[in-house]
């Protein structure tokens, strides 16, 4: 796949929405969808309807058979505890959506109700707070921060939802700087299975709001508004270094023992493109002027470099790139916690085509975290690889036997990324939870003990 960090991020983004999860449950034969209908109008839309199938087709195509029920555009949280309601009395799938990024398709329940949050999508900044609807997508939240001089950490691909990036924890091109997107999380608007509209924060409902730090979307109800905390929007320096086919071994490795002695403002990924002379490449951000940076980069091998100042608004543009169109992949990922080698990285590539892995640096902000503080179990982690490969020349199950190959093969642990969701992730309770896994449960189960919300790698 000969592209660039920044151009094959557009697709794979650095942190994957579908806020929603479908249940593995089967659904009842003819739910009264007139029942809900009296309540969303024409909002709710069926099959036979138009519109249907555009609304219908997810990101990642792999899945665009799916079919659900009935996809249910919601404006207000009334009507989505007019959804929940529906779904727990029918005994139907059910499963929230921002922006269709799901990576496993959970969003998109076959025979069951999308709750569609794409026309809840306000976003409204008020000194140090920004109150953003669960709909809301990257680009426009970028802007809106952004333009009232202010910067929250999140992911760039410029369409994915703010709802499911911020639900599993959030990594950030200025993460080392600032943190994840949920650690900037102050409170959250969330309707609950039981059709109840709570505000959550460290004050109310504290068990509840720890676990939306992290825990993954889909696991305890559909969050509708977040409030998250803003920072003063920092200049940035933003940089690439190319580097020669053949070189991916080296470059690799000597990133790893770069980023493992930079300072917190310096954020930097590495992608080592799949291919029989694979070709790495470097890429970051540093928060700061061009000339604190340039002694940093003169630590790395000598290649081709591409460093422009840029505002934060700037920055956030030029990571979202375009919008780009939906196609099939199948992706997993691994966290890293030592040093993995360059060698076998190659070696893992090189009989494969039309894919990657990237890499992106830990540590900063991140890692003086506790481990508990926050459902998101990874902040000793010192990068996490995202493995990410098309299907267009592939069957599905070919696919998915080639990421499973490179995310074991990489030897690098057993924890993973609950944003870049595996469906075949092996013993994944605990590759995304670690040791937050036993405490989520018990919020799960208080919040949704009848399992409405259930899907197959659900809590």
């Amino acid at each position: 796949m000969g592209v660039n960090r920044r151009t094959f991020l557009q697709g794979t983004a650095l942190a994957v929405a579908g806020l929603g999860m479908g249940t593995a449950t089967a659904a009842v034969a003819d739910p009264n969808w007139a029942k809900l209908r009296k309540r969303l109008g024409e909002r709710l839309v069926l099959p036979r309807d138009p519109g249907y199938d555009e609304l219908r087709v997810p990101w990642n195509t792999i899945y665009a058979q799916r079919r659900p029920a009935a996809i249910a555009r919601c404006v207000r949280p009334e009507d989505v505890q007019a959804c929940l309601d529906f779904a727990s009395h029918e005994r139907i799938p059910v499963a929230a959506r921002s922006g269709k990024h799901s990576y496993a398709g959970y969003s998109l329940p076959e025979n069951g109700l999308v709750v569609d949050l794409a026309g809840m999508s306000a976003v409204e900044v008020a000194g140090s707070r920004a109150r953003v609807g669960a709909g809301a997508r990257l680009l426009p939240v970028y802007e809106a921060v952004g333009g009232a001089g202010q910067a929250l950490p999140a992911g760039t691909c410029q369409t994915v939802g703010i709802g499911g990036l911020a639900l599993g924890g959030g990594i950030s091109v200025i993460g080392r700087k600032y943190g994840l997107t949920c650690d900037h999380l102050v409170s959250a608007r969330i309707v609950t299975p039981d059709g109840c509209l709570r505000t959550v924060s460290a004050h109310e409902e504290p068990d509840l709001f720890w676990a939306l730090r992290g825990g993954g979307g889909g696991n305890f109800g559909i969050v509708t508004q977040f409030t998250f905390r803003t920072d003063p929007a920092p200049d940035l320096t933003v940089f690439e270094l190319r580097y020669p086919a053949g070189a991916s071994a080296d470059v690799f490795d000597a990133w790893q023992e770069w980023m493992a002695q930079a300072p917190d403002e310096l954020w930097s990924g590495c992608t080592i493109e799949a291919g029989p002379a694979s070709v790495p490449n470097v890429g970051g951000v540093y928060v700061g002027p061009k000339k604190n940076l340039l002694p940093l980069l003169d630590r790395m091998p000598p290649g081709r470099r591409e460093v422009r100042e840029m505002s934060y608004l700037e920055a956030m543009r030029y990571y979202a790139g375009g919008p780009g169109p939906g196609f099939p992949f199948v992706a997993s990922s691994r966290m890293l916690r030592r040093h993995v080698p360059g060698s076998r990285v190659v070696d893992l590539l090189r009989d494969q085509h039309d894919g990657a892995i990237l890499f992106d640096s830990f540590g900063g902000a991140l890692g003086r975290v506790p481990a508990d503080a926050t459902a998101f179990p990874h902040r000793d982690a010192t990068a996490s690889a995202q493995i990410f490969f098309g299907a267009n020349d592939r069957t599905e199950a070919e696919t998915r036997r080639v990421v499973a190959g490179v995310r074991d093969g990489l030897r690098a642990g057993t924890t993973g990324y609950v944003n870049y969701i595996d469906p075949e992730m092996p013993d994944w309770p605990t590759a995304y939870y670690g040791r937050n896994l036993a405490r989520l449960k018990r919020v799960a189960r208080r919040y949704d003990p009848d399992r409405v919300l259930a899907f197959p790698q659900g809590l």
